[in-house]
Formats: structure tokens, sequence, C-alpha cells
């Protein structure tokens, strides 16, 4: 049974007895705490946390997942992966434990024939937690499974909680057993490679207090609503079905290996190296096309580290199975091929992953050749201070700059006979992450508590945004924080976060800033609002400061924002969302939103491009926006079903998390597209967008940024000054400025020609006295010196190889300069094919002299370069060169 077929097969299932089928969220985690979803119950956690009331009473979905936190283990075993997808199963209050047991029951042993998945009752094995008496009374009584093959385990294996405070239950897994040839008998308990774990049945039915690990916390009670979470690995059950021993020769995994090796030449099961090579490419190739489907793109940093880590993972494999050209565009196209079956959307945005995927291979190609040679400069640097180990910072700056993996700065290190600080790279690695973790949760949060806000949800409700159509208004307090902590009352200068019932304060979200602007109590206590946060679902926190008198909890006051902002912020949104649909217009879809930033007069738009987009096309597209503007199209919102704006066409953007119903906003009948912002009325009233141009800002994405309304206008009036200043000093007409500008650079560039042609040859007019200075030490000819300070590197290099090709080819030779340039101290000494049969090589010979000189250097053993911090040092370099000749030769 293919992969596709079981997913169907499941959600069908479900459907038929009453539950609602949700759709995959995308792999993009709703979740600060999270990068990417890694189980298939993280869509349905608010509903769990009691944050949001669930919809729906029964759900069923297949879940893409993605776990990397022992990546480097993928390939070694045939159990480890990347990417997943979970089939669960969700009642939230209505069936519980024999509910849930029967359906399982039910959905495994149904013969094929009648829409189950055929699997014989007899290879079926269950674990229930060691209290659970009810889970195993109804496995062996209702259901008929024979006690034999019921086992108990303990709170590590067969209980389950989110590892803090809250809903945590007993569960009970259902094993396969796949035969002897798997390992002895005994059941799951014994061996877990013959008893493979197919689906868990979590009963949430108790709320867990503090405590650490998965056993040491105490549990508090039950809960008043007990709800059912469960989970089937689609591979683990598509390995059962099809009869394979591993997840990687299943159908979607192993197309991707076969067409490794055709790319190859290598083939599958030959030899373990390169069977654990063909393993990473399958996984990780399959991980990153759903990983750019759902809107990552490569980056240095969070989601988009983990795509290109695991992309350059799998290209450095494919380089090591014999790859020796781009391989990306063709194990894409098989990803997509597959895949596409159960995600039909990548086949419609086949083009946009393409190109993102094959503009990663390209810059890591690229990355490659500069990082070998950063890490083979570190490499000659450890071993000239006599270490064994490459130092933590080392291995972080070619993973933050060049963007080499840890695993391939360890084996290119390996190589070289060094290993590699990892404990120091991992620290460094951490922090970095805590930090962008710190950042994005503080500005969500303001370092307070989410329980505060959640209690405040569960005692008030959401709060009711009244802003798409007021920009003032009545309220009451329901929720006051001090200092990140939940208070009564707050006085004059204290800093504060405020919850109302409702408020016409826009909360930043989808790439709007937020309003700013006060609330008065009625007691006559004023509070400056500077932010406006969502830390959890439907509830906004005005952040600011109380300018005057107390606030208390229960106050009623009167809001208004910042109206000249909010319009300022409103013609910004809109102006987006025109250069969004005037982009895809020029380039196509792969011009795809990837991320954005409305604030008052002006915006940034990130978008899917591998290539700079060319300054015509930026000013058609300008043109284009421009003229909708002068065309006063009228712009409306309307809320309706996600499925009803998907067939009308409106744009979503990547990542995003929507609901079933949506907001839609369009703009006459040039834009449409999913929005919860706040827009202009008609287009007139943006005035004028000036875009200022374009940049990149990581693989495949770029970044325009713009003015809107009077700021363009300012800028181009400011532009305009500049113009007439020029025109004054050229003497020229304004249409006249580029060809006369580039005639005064290219008669200065020829300038600069000659006076280096003049500065060289002085140099070089030096090279017979230097040789004539030479001194013979050992029967080695030996030039050292201090050429003029200010000498470039290029320069020195030439009169060092002018030098050492006066002297006889049959003496031995040896030329050590140095010069001093910007400060610092450098040298490039070279020596003949004499003097190296002699033993005298130009790398070590600078190591010398640069570690003297206070830096570090190297090259090969006929020419070398270093540098230094010290330039008072020469005159001992130079001591120090002519020791190290003498011992030598």
């Amino acid at each position: 049974m293919e992969s596709a077929e079981i997913r169907r097969r499941w959600l069908s299932f479900f459907e038929e007895r009453g539950h609602t089928v949700v759709p995959s969220a995308s792999l993009i985690a709703d979740d600060p705490t999270l990068l990417l979803v890694p189980a298939g119950m993280v869509p349905f956690k608010p509903y769990f946390l009691g944050e949001v009331k669930p919809p729906f009473t029964r759900a069923s979905s297949v879940q893409k997942c993605v776990r990397t936190p022992d990546i480097e283990e993928v390939g070694k075993t045939t159990r480890h992966g990347t990417f997943f997808q979970m089939c669960g199963n969700f009642s939230f209050g209505d069936y519980f434990k024999e509910g849930a047991i029967k359906l399982a029951w039910e959905l495994l042993t149904t013969p094929v024939e009648h829409g189950g998945y055929g699997l014989e009752p007899e290879k079926l094995w269950i674990t229930v937690y060691l209290e659970d008496d009810e889970a195993e009374r109804i496995w062996r009584d209702v259901v008929g499974v024979p006690a034999e093959r019921i086992q108990r385990l303990g709170k590590k294996d067969n209980y389950w909680s989110m590892g803090v405070p809250g809903p945590c239950g007993p569960c009970s897994e259902i094993n396969y057993d796949r035969g002897p040839e798997f390992g002895v008998e005994g059941g799951p308990a014994v061996n877990d490679e013959r008893y493979v774990e197919i689906w868990n049945l979590v009963f949430m039915q108790y709320e867990r207090g503090e405590g650490s690990g998965k056993e040491d916390f105490p549990i508090l009670g039950e809960l008043p609503s007990k709800n059912i979470d469960t989970g089937l690995g689609l591979e683990r059950l598509a390995m059962i079905l099809q009869g394979v021993q591993n997840m990687y020769e299943t159908d979607t995994l192993k197309v991707v290996i076969d067409k490794a090796t055709e790319l190859t030449g290598v083939a599958y099961g030959k030899a373990h190296d390169s069977d654990v090579s063909l393993r990473v490419v399958a996984d990780h190739m399959r991980t990153s096309v759903m990983l750019i489907g759902d809107g990552v793109t490569p980056g240095n940093e969070g989601r988009g580290y983990v795509l290109r880590r695991i992309m350059r993972r799998a290209v450095r494999n494919m380089r090591l199975l014999g790859a020796t050209g781009p391989v990306v565009g063709e194990l894409v196209d098989t990803v997509i091929k597959t895949m596409g079956e159960q995600y039909p959307e990548l086949e419609t945005d086949r083009k946009r992953i393409e190109t993102v995927a094959l503009a990663e291979e390209a810059a890591f190609l690229k990355a490659l050749k500069g990082g070998t040679n950063i890490l083979d400069t570190a490499v000659t640097e450890t071993k000239a201070a006599g270490g064994t180990v490459l130092a933590g910072e080392k291995a972080f700056l070619l993973h933050d700059t060049w963007g080499f993996p840890i695993d391939l700065t360890l084996e290119m290190a390996a190589e070289q006979g060094l290993s590699v600080d990892e404990a120091g790279f991992r620290r460094l690695m951490q922090e970095q992450r805590e930090r962008a973790k710190a950042d994005a949760k503080a500005k969500k949060t303001g370092h307070a508590d989410v329980s505060a806000y959640r209690e405040i949800a569960d005692t008030s409700g959401a709060t009711q945004f009244t802003g798409y159509t007021n920009t003032e208004g009545e309220s009451t307090v329901v929720g006051l924080l001090v200092n990140g902590v939940p208070s009564p009352a707050a006085s004059e200068g204290d800093e504060v976060e405020v919850v109302l019932d409702r408020t016409p304060f826009y909360a930043e979200g989808g790439g709007q800033l937020a309003d700013q602007g006060r609330i008065k109590l009625h007691s006559g206590a004023v509070i400056e609002v500077r932010d406006v946060q969502q830390p959890v679902p439907g509830v906004s926190v005005h952040k600011g400061s109380v300018q005057v008198g107390e606030v208390t909890v229960g106050s009623t006051a009167y809001t208004t924002i910042d109206v000249r902002r909010r319009r300022a912020i409103a013609r910004a949104h809109s102006a987006t969302h025109l250069t969004h649909q005037a982009l895809r217009d020029a380039l196509g879809p792969t011009a795809a939103q990837a991320g954005s930033e409305n604030s008052p007069g002006r915006f940034r738009f990130d978008f899917g491009s591998p290539n700079a987009v060319p300054g015509t096309v930026l000013t058609d597209v300008e043109q284009k926006i421009n003229e909708v503007l002068a065309r006063e199209l009228d712009v409306h919102a309307e809320v309706m079903p996600i499925d009803e704006a998907k067939r009308q066409g409106a744009i979503a953007e990547f990542g995003e998390k929507y609901g079933e119903q949506v907001r839609v906003v369009t703009i006459g009948d040039f834009s449409k597209e999913l929005c919860g912002g706040t827009h202009v009325h008609n287009t007139a009233q943006l005035g004028l967008v000036k875009l200022l141009g374009e940049s990149s800002i990581g693989s495949g994405v770029r970044r325009i940024e713009a003015l809107v309304g009077v700021d363009a206008y300012n800028f181009l009036a400011r532009e305009h000054t500049v113009v007439a200043q020029l025109q004054e000093l050229v003497k020229g007409r304004s249409e006249e400025l580029p060809e006369k500008i580039a005639a005064m650079l290219g008669k200065l560039k020829d300038a600069e020609k000659e006076i280096e042609k003049f500065r060289a040859e002085k140099v070089l007019q030096a090279a017979a006295g230097l040789v004539d200075s030479a001194k013979d030490v050992r029967g080695v000819a030996l030039v050292t010196g201090q050429v003029p300070d200010g000498t470039g590197a290029d320069d020195l290099r030439k009169l060092v190889l002018d030098v050492r090709g006066r002297i006889p080819s049959d003496r031995p030779a040896v030329v050590a300069l140095f010069t001093t340039a910007n400060g610092k101290p450098l040298t490039v000494i070279a020596t003949n094919e004499a003097a190296r049969e002699r033993g005298l090589k130009a790398g070590e010979l600078v190591r010398t002299a640069a570690k003297t000189l206070g830096g570090g250097g190297g090259g090969k053993p006929d020419v070398a370069q270093g540098g230094g911090q010290n330039p008072e040092a020469v005159g001992e370099a130079i001591a120090a060169v002519e020791r190290l000749v003498v011992e030598t030769a």
C-alpha cells in the first residue's frame, strides 16, 4: 500500500466517524518556543491548554513534522530521519479511552478490501501504563487482545505530558511484531527492534505540577474535561504494509535514493559509507523540499539555518558519492513527484521551490571554495602554534559566515590531522539561538510569564478589536501587569501592560507595526501606549507607562490611537499589497511574499527571487503601482471561508496560520490577499509610492524598501535638490549628468592607473640593489629588507619574485621582504627550487616571521605571505628568518 493511500484511508476512516478533517498546518510553528512543528498535536496545543475553545469535538489530521535534534545520526542508522508524517485523531471532551482504543483496533485490523490496513491481529502487541487498569481491561475484555500480549510499562515509556505544568495522562502503544528475523521474542518490553511501535494513544485525564524530567512531577488531580490525542507514524506503517525492512526502503524515500544512485553511479546496499550518504541525501532532500514548500528559506539562524544545514549536508554527501556538478534540481524534481500526490501544493509551487533550492546549491558550492581557504588558514595557524584542536570560534565563524555545517568542518579538519572544539562551537551556537529566542519572546511577552495572559483570557475572554472601523472608544481594564507581574493597580511612572475588553489599537502582526496612542481612565489617569502585542491568541496587551494618576483593574477607560500614525501605516500596508501583485505580474508566482514590515510612511517587502531584479524591471513595477494609485481603486475587506478565498484566487503569505474563516482584502481588480491588517479606503489616498531599491537578504530572498505618501514626496524633493547641485557643478542639464559624471570618473580611474604604474616601477627599481645586498648564509643567498611603508601586498609580492628571478637558479636563494601598510606589518617570502631541496620552505619561514610580528600566515613552499600587529618587530622578524635559514640549511 503506497503512502498516499495510507494517508487517504486514515482521513476517510475518521471523517466517516464524525471527525472534522483538519489539513496539515505549516511546518513553520505558530509558537515562539518552536522553530518547526515536531509533533502531530502541536497545531491542537491551544485547545488542549485551554487557550482557545476548539471549534469541533472530534478531529483528525495527517501533520507534516520535522525533528532535527539528532541530525548527525541521520543516515548512520535506518531509524533516524528529519521529516515524517504523523496521523492523528483527537477528541475534546467527547470519546475517551474505550472509544479511542476501539477506533484504533478497527482501522488497523479491518481488511484492506473493506477500507482498513489489514494487519493480522495476532501480530499486534499492546503496552499500557503501569497503573492503568482501565486501559488493560478495555484491550483485554472489550477488544479481545490476549493478556499475554498486553504489557505494562512505567512513566518513562507510557506516560505523556508537555514537560510543563498542565494536562498529562497515561498512554497506550500499539506495536507490530516483525518476526524472529528481527530479534528475540518477548514483546516490546524486551525488544523494540522486533516489536515496532506504530500507534500511541494518549489519554489526557490528569493535571500535572512542576517537576523535572519525564517522571519526577506530581499529579494534582483529574481534568474537568478528558481529551484524546493519538499519533500513528505514517512512515512506520508504510514500512510494514510495503514489506520492507526500514523507512528508507519505503516508496517516498527509496525513489530519491534511486535518483541519487542514477546521478552518482553508486548503488544502495553495496557499502556502509555510501549507504549512509545515500540515506542522508534521501532524507534531507525530502525535508528540504517540504520546508521550502512551506515558505522556509535558507539562512544563518532559526529555521532558515535548519534548512541550510540539511541542504548542504545533502549536497556534500552527493559529492562524497562522486557527483561533480549540480544535482539538486533532479533530486527536487523526484521529491516533488513522489510527495505531490499527498501535497498537491508542491506541484503548484514547483517553480519557486526549485528556484530556492538551486540558488542554495550554487551558493554552497561557491562558499565551499571560499570557506576552504579560511579553514586552511585556521589549520595552519593552529599547527604553527603547536595545537591539535581547531578552536570552536573558528568552526563557528565557518558556520556563521560561510554556512559550513559543523560535520563538514569536522571532516575537513580531520583530513589535516586536527580535531575540533565541538563543545565550544555548540556553546556559541546555543548562545546565538538563546539570544534569538529571548528577543522573539521578549517582543511578544515583555518577559512576563505567558500563564498570566492565559489567566486573563480565561477570566475575561478574547479582546474585541474595533480598529477596523473606529480609532477611539470606551473600554474596560480587565487585566494589568506591572513590570511583568500581575497587579491590581499601577501608579504614575510605572511600566505597565494593560488588557482591555475591547480596543481600537492594532496589535503587531502580519508585518504591520502596532498602533500607539493613549488610554485615559475616567479617574483621570493616563497611559501612554507605545506598543501592542498578542502573546497568546486573541489577547491584546497594551504596553506603555502611566503618565498621570492610578490605574486599577475594572476601571472604565477611553482609548484613542494616534490617527496620523495609523493612516501612515495603512498607506504602507496597502502599498505592500500593490507591490506584491506588481512583482508577481513582472516576475511570476515565484516572487512570493517571504515577509514584510509596514511602518509609518515606509515599508519593506521580502520576496523569493534567485537573482537581483534588474533596474528596468523595478522601474516598471514602480510605474505600475503608481498607475494603480491614479485609477482610484476602492479597497474593501470581507470575511469568508478559507476555501472560498482560495477559490477567488486570494494570495496567502507563507508561514502564516489561517483559521476556517479568513479576512480577504481586495484592491479593485488588481489585488486580492488574505490579510488581517488595516488599509486605506481608496488607492488615491496613498498619493505616491517610491521604491528605493532592492537587495539580497539571504539565499533566494530579496528585499525591496520603499516610501509612501508624504515620505515619498520628501525623498523626491531632496533628490531634486541634489540633482540641481550636481547640474551646477558639472555645468550640464539633468539628462547629461550620467554621461558627464561617467567621463569624470573615467579620467580619475586612468590617473589612478598611471600613479599605480609609476609606484610599481619605483618599487621594482629597488630589485637590483636588493640582489647586490644578498648575504651568503651557509651557501644560501639570503635577501632580507624593509621596503618603504605603504607598499601594497601585490607590489611587495612582485618585488620578491623579481628579486628571486635575478638570482641564478642553481644557487639556493631565500628572499624575505617586509613593509608596513595601514599601521600593520606585512611580509612576503619566496624560495627557489635549489633552496627548497635543502629544506627551506617559504610557508615555514613566513610562519616564523609572522609569529614574531604577532600574527599569522601561510602559503606554498615556493612563496608565502603573512602579517601581524606589531610593526616595531620587523627587525626581530628578519633576524628570526635568518636564524631559521642557518638552522635548516
